[in-house]
C-alpha cells in the first residue's frame, strides 16, 4: 500500500464516504474535500466536514498508520494545527492536538471498495513491465485517451514554457533572442545541441541583427565561437572566415571560444555541426521577419516556408567539413528536420508567447497535428501497446511525458487513464 492511494481515495470520494464514521463511531459528512497539497504542509487544505454534530473547516492529513504523524514530526510543527481529520489506512494510536484533545481519525480502508483494492494492486505491482498498464492499455477508448494525450501535451508545453520564461528573464524579454537559442539548441540535435546552444548565449542577438544581411558574417560568427576555425590551416574560404571572426570578435568584443567543442563523432554527414551551422546563418540571413513568420505559422506550410527555402552557401554545398571538397549538393532543410525545428523550437515559443500576451493557443493542436510524429523508442512502444496511437507530433510529445512523468514515476493515480482502469467496472 502507499500513501498515494490514500490520496486518491480521498480525493475523489473513492469509499463509502456515506458511511464513514472516525475511529470514535462519529458519523463523518463529507462537504468538502479540499484542495490537493503538491508540497510541505497537510495534504489537503480548506476541508469542510460535519464530525457528530460538529461542522468543521480545515485541514486533512493523510498517512498509512497513524503512529507516522509522531514518526514525521507533526506534533510539533504549526502547520498542523489545524488538522480537523486524520485519514488512515491502519489505526494504531490516538493523535493528539496540543490542548491534549484528540484528532479525529477516519480509518479509511474500513470503507474501501475491495474490487477497485485488488484493480490497484493488479496495477501498480506489475514488475519488469514497461508500463504498469501496458496489458490494459489497448482498452482504453479511444475518445478518452485522446483528451488525456492532449492534456498531458499541454503539460509538456508547460514545462518548456519554464525554460523559456528563464531564458526571457536572463535576455530582458527579447523574444527574438531566444527564438535564436531555441532553434540553436535544436539545430544541434542531441550530440550538438548544448554546444550550440552555449555559441547562441555567447552572442548577443544585437550583434545578429547588424550582421544578419551578411551570410559569411554570421558563419564566421558561428564557427568562431564554436572554436572550428581555431586551426583553420590554409583552406581559403576558411581563412576568410577567420579573418572576418577575429575583426567581428573586436568590434563586438566577443569571447571565442565558449569552452564547449562540436562533435562530429557518429553523426551522419548531413547532420555535421558545420552544415548545421551554416544552415542556421542562411534561415538567418534570409529572413529578417523570422520571429514574426514563425510565431504567427498556424500551419506546417507556413513554418516550412521560413525553413525550407533557404541558400547555404556555395563553399558548402561542396563540402561537409573544411577540409574534403565532395559533390555538389543543395544540402537544404529536409521536412523530417523542419518537422523537428517545430516541434522543439517553433510550437514552444509559440505557445509560451501566446501564454504571455493571453492570447488562446488551441490552434496550436491543429499545427502540430500536421507535424509528423518523432520515431523513438517511446512512441514505437507505445504503438506496439495500441496499433496506431502515436499518429503525429501532438502524440509522441504526449507520449514522451507521459512515459516519463507519470509511467516511470509510477503515477498511475495521477494518469487518467491509471485512474479509469481502476475505477472502471469489471
Amino acid at each position: 500500500m502507499k500513501e498515494d492511494y490514500l490520496h486518491y481515495l480521498w480525493k475523489y470520494k473513492k469509499f463509502a464516504f456515506a458511511e464513514a464514521k472516525t475511529t470514535a463511531g462519529e458519523e463523518i459528512t463529507l462537504v468538502k474535500t479540499g484542495e490537493h497539497n503538491q508540497h510541505s504542509g497537510p495534504d489537503f487544505f480548506a476541508a469542510q466536514l460535519k464530525i457528530g454534530d460538529q461542522n468543521w473547516a480545515g485541514n486533512v492529513e493523510i498517512h498509512l498508520k497513524s503512529s507516522d504523524w509522531y514518526v514525521h514530526g507533526h506534533e510539533s510543527d504549526p502547520a498542523y494545527d489545524n488538522v480537523i481529520l486524520h485519514v488512515v489506512w491502519e489505526h494504531d494510536v490516538e493523535v493528539f492536538r496540543k490542548d491534549n484533545t484528540v484528532i479525529p481519525t477516519l480509518n479509511i480502508s474500513t470503507y474501501v471498495n475491495k474490487d477497485e483494492l485488488k484493480k490497484y494492486q493488479h496495477l501498480i505491482q506489475r514488475k519488469g513491465a514497461w508500463i504498469n498498464c501496458e496489458k490494459d492499455f489497448s482498452s482504453i477508448d479511444g475518445f478518452e485517451l485522446a483528451l488525456w494525450l492532449e492534456r498531458v501535451f499541454t503539460e509538456r508545453l508547460q514545462d518548456k514554457t519554464k525554460v523559456i520564461d528563464t531564458l526571457l528573464d536572463q535576455y530582458n524579454n527579447d523574444w527574438e533572442a531566444v527564438l535564436f537559442m531555441l532553434l540553436s539548441k535544436s539545430m544541434g540535435l542531441n550530440v550538438n545541441g548544448e554546444a550550440f546552444l552555449n555559441m547562441a548565449q555567447h552572442i548577443p542577438f544585437n550583434v545578429i541583427r547588424r550582421v544578419r544581411t551578411d551570410q559569411q558574417d554570421l558563419e564566421a560568427l558561428f564557427f568562431g565561437m564554436t572554436g572550428m576555425l581555431d586551426e583553420i590551416g590554409d583552406v581559403p574560404y576558411g581563412a576568410e572566415l577567420k579573418k572576418r571572426f577575429e575583426y567581428l570578435a573586436h568590434k563586438f568584443q566577443l569571447k571565442p571560444n565558449c569552452g564547449m567543442e562540436a562533435k562530429f563523432f557518429r553523426l551522419r554527414p548531413d547532420n555535421f555541426p558545420t552544415i548545421r551551422l551554416a544552415q542556421l546563418a542562411a534561415v538567418y540571413s534570409k529572413h529578417a521577419d523570422l520571429f514574426s513568420g514563425l510565431i504567427s505559422a498556424k500551419t506546417k506550410k507556413e513554418g516550412y516556408d521560413y525553413l525550407e527555402e533557404i541558400d547555404i552557401s556555395p563553399f558548402w554545398k561542396t563540402h561537409y567539413t573544411f577540409s574534403k571538397e565532395g559533390t555538389p549538393r543543395k544540402k537544404k532543410l529536409t521536412k523530417s528536420f523542419m518537422d523537428l525545428l517545430l516541434i522543439n523550437a517553433v510550437v514552444p515559443i509559440q505557445f509560451s508567447y501566446a501564454v504571455y500576451k493571453g492570447r488562446d493557443h488551441s490552434e496550436l493542436f491543429r499545427l502540430v497535428r500536421e507535424v509528423a510524429p518523432e520515431k523513438n523508442s517511446i512512441s514505437k512502444g507505445f504503438n506496439a501497446l495500441r496499433e496506431n496511437c502515436v499518429k503525429s507530433a501532438l502524440e509522441s510529445q504526449a507520449v514522451i511525458q507521459l512515459k516519463r512523468e507519470y509511467c516511470d514515476k509510477n503515477r498511475c493515480l495521477r494518469c487518467a487513464i491509471g485512474i479509469k482502469l481502476i475505477s472502471q467496472e469489471s
